[in-house]
């Protein structure tokens, strides 16, 4: 069977194509990303620049498959008229001490989270509370959130350097980020007592410190370099929770922190509700509407937009609006 023309569609060929569409027609750009949950985040994105004159469709990065991921992103014919959008993973702190990174980072038509992952954006303190109110349409705040991953963070900072050191020295077998994800699990919080989490957290990390420090003694002259380097990248101690891999930042640090925290919120409401009800039949009625009314957590935290503030977000739009204002100047010059 003969292959149709788009199934080998490039940057190249969307340009013809919109070079063949009448001089006032919208300008198209192809946006691959690496899987159906990164479709919404990415097209909310977009909409920020797009315009009369500029469109952009978001899919996954085949046309002739189901495949997805970040590889299969990237490995497109990309240019002007068809970019990638990808998670920024380890790359953008590895800074080219990968082939992967080299990639990510040099390709202008390559565009990337800058923190870990979409989940990284989801989990931004700041929209925690928010989310918690959303599930169950309670403003009480049981625990000052945004201060507990602070904390949090500080504490893993000092591990998220040490992971950065090991993969840059392909020592990624003794310590991977499976190892660094198990060490900052969360499996039980008291929302009365988190400090007891945090504590618990503490001597996980200086346990697994401790190890690394005796195992790799060579690495003391080069860790300060390198922490000075991640700082200049923009991320701090405070911030360093966003750069853990996503799915355990997301199911495994901060669900167990708001899922307590909700089923709380939940029962006050519940009990206010039983206590104001005058009779029986209002109490039912009240209590099926609220409870038609609250969602789980985790999905209003995908809801969530909070993380457009942050400062990552805020450098991955420029980046975006650099590469608006270069298709806009081409344009010019071609009707020129």
């Amino acid at each position: 069977m003969g292959r149709r023309l788009t199934d080998n569609v490039s940057s190249v060929y969307i340009e013809a194509a919109n070079r063949l569409r009448p001089k006032h027609a919208s300008r198209r750009v192809i946006v691959y990303v690496e899987s159906y949950d990164d479709v919404l985040f990415w097209r909310t994105v977009f909409q920020t620049f797009e315009s009369e004159n500029l469109r952009f469709e978001v899919m996954l990065p085949s046309r002739t498959s189901l495949g997805k991921g970040k590889k299969l992103a990237m490995n497109n014919n990309l240019g002007p008229g068809m970019i990638a959008c990808v998670d920024a993973d380890y790359d953008f702190l590895m800074q080219r001490h990968s082939e992967a990174s080299v990639r990510m980072l040099d390709n202008p038509y390559i565009f990337h989270t800058y923190v870990y992952a979409i989940e990284s954006y989801q989990c931004y303190a700041p929209g925690l509370h928010e989310a918690c109110v959303m599930a169950t349409l309670n403003d009480r705040e049981v625990l000052n959130l945004e201060e507990f991953m602070r904390q949090f963070s500080v504490i893993v900072w000092p591990l998220l350097v040490w992971s950065i050191w090991c993969y840059r020295h392909d020592y990624y077998k003794q310590f991977s980020i499976m190892d660094l994800n198990e060490t900052l699990a969360i499996r039980d919080v008291n929302v009365y007592h988190p400090e007891l989490t945090l504590d618990y957290i503490r001597r996980r990390v200086n346990k697994r410190v401790s190890w690394l420090q005796h195992t790799f003694p060579a690495a003391r002259k080069d860790f300060e370099p390198l922490k000075q380097e991640i700082l200049s990248l923009g991320v701090t101690p405070e911030t360093a929770y966003m750069y853990i891999q996503g799915h355990t930042l997301f199911d495994n640090i901060v669900l167990p922190l708001l899922n307590p925290v909700c089923i709380i919120l939940r029962r006050e409401r519940e009990n206010e509700i039983k206590r104001l009800a005058c009779h029986e039949v209002q109490r039912q009625n009240e209590m099926s509407c609220y409870q038609h009314s609250v969602f789980s957590v985790d999905a209003m935290l995908r809801k969530g937009t909070n993380y457009q503030q942050s400062e990552p977000y805020q450098r991955l739009l420029g980046d975006l609006r650099a590469f608006c204002d270069s298709l806009q100047k081409v344009a010019e010059a071609v009707e020129e």
